[in-house]
């Protein structure tokens, strides 16, 4: 660890000591992962875990997330969530993100003031900035804050903290809500979300790691890292895919060309 990345961690340390109690939004992803750990180590019993229960969120995230809390020894709470009952999500504006983030975070920080809980705090970090993510301006408005963005640290120097602190999250694929795979001004639905689901767990099961299922209507568009498209493009493997994908419910499967990439549908918006 360079001195450098030792002290941001020891700055962010300092920066939770600055709470009584903090309330973590915890999905179960590198970065919450990492920022619950951090939290308990600062400030003990006085950290809760908060997880939402959802259909943007596949099952086997919230089974991970409940292991590691239970394993680390924070109180866990749930809170069960219907987004598309929210205003503006599934007609899947642009900004959608905006009010998911505002109606999730809303309930979040309800909880935690019924608690008696201080503050209310996500995983957001400095690569964040670099994307178009307008549910940071909910969490603006909600007062929520972002330690890890805070004290500038990277996607990449969380996974570096989180292996020198042996968490099991720290070579784990990043991840996003399901939503995030349907382009915008496509209506989100319930079964849209099924199929994103079983397509990128059928996907996982054949070895693929890092990888988004791109959902474009009855059109899957798998995106893997440019090494992995080879192994997508074996016949087998092919005829594998497509054959699994068609009884998931897709008409058409294709393989993006460019790889996978974070906030892909994003690029839309620069056209």
């Amino acid at each position: 660890m360079t001195k450098q990345l030792k002290e941001k961690y020891e700055d962010l340390k300092k920066y939770l000591q600055g709470f009584d109690s903090l309330a973590v939004a915890f999905s179960g992803g590198v970065d919450s992962t990492f920022l619950l750990a951090a939290a308990k180590e600062v400030l003990g019993e006085k950290v809760i875990a908060v997880t939402l229960l959802s259909g943007f969120v596949p099952e086997n995230e919230v089974k991970e997330a409940t292991l590691f809390a239970s394993a680390l020894g924070v109180q866990h709470e749930f809170i069960r969530v219907d987004e598309l009952s929210i205003p503006g999500v599934a007609e899947n504006p642009p900004d959608r993100c905006y009010f998911c983030k505002k109606a999730l975070f809303t309930q979040i920080k309800a909880l935690a003031e019924k608690m008696e809980i201080q503050q209310v705090v996500d995983g957001s970090n400095l690569d964040d900035e670099r994307d178009y993510r307008p549910g940071m301006q909910a969490l603006a408005e909600l007062e929520i804050k972002s330690p890890l963005r805070i004290v500038q640290l990277t996607k990449d120097e969380i996974r570096t903290l989180s292996q020198m602190l042996s968490l099991p999250t720290w070579d784990k694929p990043s991840f996003a809500c399901l939503a995030s795979r349907i382009p915008y001004g496509e209506p989100i639905t319930k079964e849209k979300l099924a199929m994103i689901e079983k397509a990128e767990l059928f996907l996982m099961a054949q070895g693929f790691k890092q990888m988004r299922v791109r959902c474009h209507d009855k059109l899957a568009r798998i995106e893997v890292p440019e090494e992995d498209i080879p192994v997508l493009l074996n016949s087998e493997m092919r005829k594998k895919i497509a054959d699994a994908f068609a009884k998931i419910g897709f008409t058409y499967t294709a393989i993006d060309i460019k790889g996978y990439r974070t906030g892909s549908l994003n690029e839309a918006l620069k056209q």
